[in-house]
């Protein structure tokens, strides 16, 4: 027994010294030069901070801002490995989140998913093809995807894996882990759209994608409305959608199946959600946190389209909307085709950001339509 406290003590002047070294780590070069986390991320700080290892998942600075030191074409450029790294390294995550989010040093976060508030839905003449909604979970005590680690990771899978058994039966459905995954499968999955892939450059250096494809997988129910993509970007990712434009309908599915999937995890490990008086629901990425909700529609906007999509940009910020092409963040556009979403996260309730989000694609629809008729009218150009 000599022997082990020998090397106890000797295990802890190994560890001393590690947190030397961390703490003595040379200032790193920002690549991200117009990034939140250059204008931050102070020498100050990184002397203060970079020694710090956090408790849950052993995370620390130098990995939160790995992207912004990696790559040059960071906006925010910090992700966060676990609920301790938002408090240990507040100094650089209280600033960044406040300028990204617009929001005061001492604002609360108000969570409401109760949908007998909303008023209205969209119109149902609009041309519509699909509603989607989705929002961001993490279990309290396991770490959030770039820091979480190979057993936390099980852990939750294991977790969501037996709560989805549990799910009324318009929720029911399979649960298919990426490992191991039969091929016909993974081709279904991919024809669906439903499936995420590795190789992401972002989420590689961000730490996302170790021990690729362990612990992941995608739950989808019968009439695949209901997803949830275990341990991608975020522990949980809860996805309601379907064709059309029955925005109140798809979140009225999503408020059930976030509540299905929480009340089975409290029940079997007596966590909760980890929800921050100040932050919200917190997500791997401080852009999401608050609501975590993308509430989206694809609709046809072909009169605001020959308007010019500058014109259809600036009318949506007015309205607290994002338009996308339909590909993706950055995939340009198709046609007349839009994704429009709500733009806030973070200090807005979900019922709060659907209704926006609803009453802004009717006023945008109602729009398309008087520009439509004013271009027809207007003779055409010699």
């Amino acid at each position: 027994s000599g022997i082990n406290a020998e090397y106890g003590e000797f295990q802890t002047f190994q560890h001393y010294f590690k947190q030397i070294n961390l703490r003595m780590s040379a200032f790193p070069e920002i690549k991200s030069k117009h990034s939140l986390v250059a204008k931050h991320v102070t020498k100050e700080k990184w002397d203060k901070l970079s020694g710090i290892t956090t408790k849950t998942s052993g995370f620390t600075l130098a990995k939160a801002i790995a992207c912004a030191v990696e790559f040059d074409n960071q906006h925010c450029g910090i992700y966060a490995g676990d609920w301790d790294s938002y408090k240990d390294f507040a100094d650089v995550f209280d600033p960044i989140i406040q300028e990204y989010h617009g929001i005061s040093a001492d604002a609360k976060h108000t969570s409401d998913m109760d949908f007998s508030k909303i008023t209205g839905n969209v119109n149902p003449n609009a041309p519509v093809h699909s509603t989607r909604i989705r929002v961001g979970r993490s279990i309290d005590g396991f770490g959030l995807s770039p820091g979480i680690t190979k057993e936390q990771r099980l852990g939750v899978e294991k977790l969501f894996s037996s709560a989805c058994k549990k799910f009324p039966e318009d929720l029911a459905g399979e649960y298919y882990p990426l490992t191991g995954m039969d091929e016909k499968v993974r081709q279904q999955l991919v024809d669906d759209h439903f499936l995420f892939m590795s190789g992401d450059r972002n989420l590689t250096v961000a730490g996302m994608e170790r021990d690729w494809p362990e612990g992941r997988g995608i739950f989808h129910n019968k009439e695949k409305t209901f997803l949830v993509w275990v341990n991608e970007e975020d522990q949980l990712r809860i996805i309601s959608m379907q064709k059309g434009g029955d925005v109140l309908g798809v979140f009225k599915r999503l408020a059930r199946g976030i509540s299905a999937v929480g009340d089975s995890v409290k029940a079997e490990c007596g966590k909760d959600f980890c929800l921050d008086e100040k932050y919200g629901y917190v997500h791997s990425c401080p852009t999401n946190l608050g609501t975590g909700m993308r509430a989206s529609v694809h609709i046809d906007l072909p009169g605001w389209t020959k308007e010019g999509v500058d014109k259809l940009k600036a009318r949506c910020e007015e309205l607290a909307l994002q338009p996308r092409g339909t590909r993706g963040e950055s995939g340009g556009q198709t046609g007349h085709t839009y994704d429009i979403s709500n733009k806030h996260r973070l200090g807005y309730s979900e019922v709060q950001l659907v209704q926006t989000m609803i009453d802004g694609v009717n006023k945008l629809y109602e729009e398309d339509l008087a520009l439509q008729k004013k271009q027809a009218e207007a003779p055409a150009a010699e």
